[in-house]
């Protein structure tokens, strides 16, 4: 460990060193990372290498009561015999994730271990890049687009040992799914696991439905508007979109940078919340790329004290009614929580409808020009219906698109002056469960009910879990919302009620 200086460094003196260090600052960052959960224990009981925990799996490879290839082998047998169904998997790494896995078993005979995810299989949503493996991020493209080089995220997982099977489906960009879920033009429809015709939600469809359905360890999502919540609420998962700033998204698409730029991050789809805090762990921090990535410390949610907790809960944001089932989900949330916590209130910040109208027109103010670059630098000439429709050529006047700027701003300070008053938010992820695919879509409607793209906006940390069914048999996720920076308590709270009846993982019968 590198000891402090005697004294503080200047400004310019400071910044140069960061330059120069970068690649060994990450380096390091990445083994520190590996060395310290190398050894991470779970609470999970199961053995079973398809609904295991990540966490629960590495334990078994890693005490050789299940070897790798056999995990390998166990996943990839059950997407040939789940995807028909589903079309979740959209590109198969077959031979290499075999000889990994064959590798990683071989290490750890010779004593030696690769991380705290040292031969686990997981899948990745494919607009994440992963090098030497078509990532075409759902558009025509880049339908034979192979990279040289993974994601930061990719390349830090597979770094503590985790292999990569396959890629997940995502809508075009993650954003051109419209009232499909997940579609795109060149790998078609994903489906729910739970129920035939229903929709897994989108963007990180591929990814919740595959993980539901006991096909992949984990996966990692990006969330711009609700796109790993969405996915864990209807395919019954975990999820977590981590606060803004603390993932890197470089080897995304779309990538950082321009002015939706702190609406996205990146954060880990699993079946137990304790994956969520290994991955979280393994992911977060800067790569010296993305350049708004900060070095704030992930706190173990096992330091986290419950009793002196300020919970409020809400079951309507006002602008979308939800189901009584999943108003029931949020109540028993609630009620499950209180005696472990300070105090649970029933209180709403009042934030939605205004944020959803600023948003709206926030992400439109260009006319679709930002999505139009896309395209163009994709090489993509056919674009899918929820691509096309963005594209109106209808621009804002730059007085109007600042003004825009300085309102969102605004709707965030007051947000966060009434968060001072609670740690921890429970509420609805989205108005329904899943619905048909069949359905038309609503013009102008908000994705996932308008539950879950507040905290876009906020940029605050949001995770869902199981805590429910619908009586036709389909999840129901429950949102858990924390301050900035507080990812910790959020996951402290989401390890609590997943282990109170009837809430967490339950997997769908296929």
């Amino acid at each position: 460990m590198r000891s402090s200086p005697a004294s503080p460094p200047s400004r310019r003196r400071f910044l140069a060193h960061l330059g120069g260090t970068a690649a060994l600052v990450s380096l390091a960052g990445l083994r520190s990372r590996a060395e310290s959960s190398s050894s991470v224990t779970s609470t999970d009981s199961s053995s079973d290498p398809l609904y295991a925990s990540a966490t629960k799996l590495a334990e078994l490879i890693r005490t050789k009561k299940l070897s790798s290839v056999e995990a390998v082998q166990a996943q990839l047998a059950r997407i040939a015999a789940v995807n028909p169904k589903i079309n979740a998997v959209v590109t198969l790494v077959t031979e290499r994730a075999l000889a990994e896995a064959a590798a990683a078993d071989a290490a750890l005979a010779r004593g030696r271990s690769l991380g705290p995810l040292h031969g686990v299989p997981f899948t990745i949503k494919d607009s994440l890049e992963t090098a030497g493996v078509i990532s075409t991020a759902g558009t025509l493209g880049r339908k034979g687009h192979v990279p040289g080089t993974d994601a930061t995220a990719v390349a830090r997982v597979r770094a503590a040992g985790a292999i990569l099977i396959g890629k997940t489906n995502t809508p075009e960009f993650t954003l051109g799914g419209g009232g499909l879920g997940t579609y795109n033009l060149v790998f078609g429809q994903t489906y729910n696991p739970y129920k035939a015709g229903y929709s897994p939600s989108g963007s990180s469809g591929g990814a919740g439905a595959i993980v539901a359905a006991g096909g992949s360890s984990f996966d990692i999502g990006s969330d711009f508007g609700g796109s790993i919540r969405g996915p864990a609420h209807m395919n019954g998962i975990a999820g977590i979109k981590p606060t803004t700033g603390r993932v890197p998204r470089t080897g995304h698409l779309p990538g950082y940078g321009g002015p939706f730029d702190s609406y996205q991050q990146l954060g880990p789809l699993a079946r137990r919340v304790e994956d969520l805090e290994l991955i979280l762990s393994l992911i977060a921090g800067p790569d010296f790329e993305d350049p708004v990535i900060l070095p704030i410390p992930l706190g173990a949610s096992s330091a986290v004290s419950l009793k002196g907790l300020r919970v409020a809960f809400y079951t309507s944001n006002a602008v979308s009614t939800p189901s009584a089932e999943t108003i029931a989900a949020v109540k028993n949330a609630a009620q499950a929580l209180a005696p472990a916590v300070a105090s649970v209130t029933e209180a709403f910040h009042g934030g939605d409808a205004e944020g959803q109208e600023i948003r709206s027109a926030y992400v439109g103010a260009d006319g679709g020009a930002w999505f139009q670059r896309m395209l163009d630098e994709a090489g993509t000439r056919t674009a899918s219906p929820g691509i096309v429709r963005r594209i109106t050529g209808k621009t804002l006047a730059a007085d109007q698109f600042t003004r825009l700027a300085e309102r969102q701003d605004a709707l965030r300070s007051r947000l966060l002056s009434w968060m001072d008053s609670y740690d921890v938010i429970l509420c609805p992820t989205g108005a329904t469960p899943a619905t048909a695919l069949d359905r038309p879509e609503t013009p102008g409607a908000p994705v996932g009910g308008g539950y879950t793209q507040i905290y876009n906006i906020t940029g605050w940390p949001a995770a869902v879990l199981r805590g429910g069914m619908s009586p036709d048999g389909l999840p129901i996720g429950v949102q858990i919302v924390g301050k900035p920076w507080r990812d910790d308590v959020v996951l402290a709270v989401a390890r609590h009620l997943e282990a109170q009846p009837g809430f967490g993982y339950r997997p769908p019968v296929l």
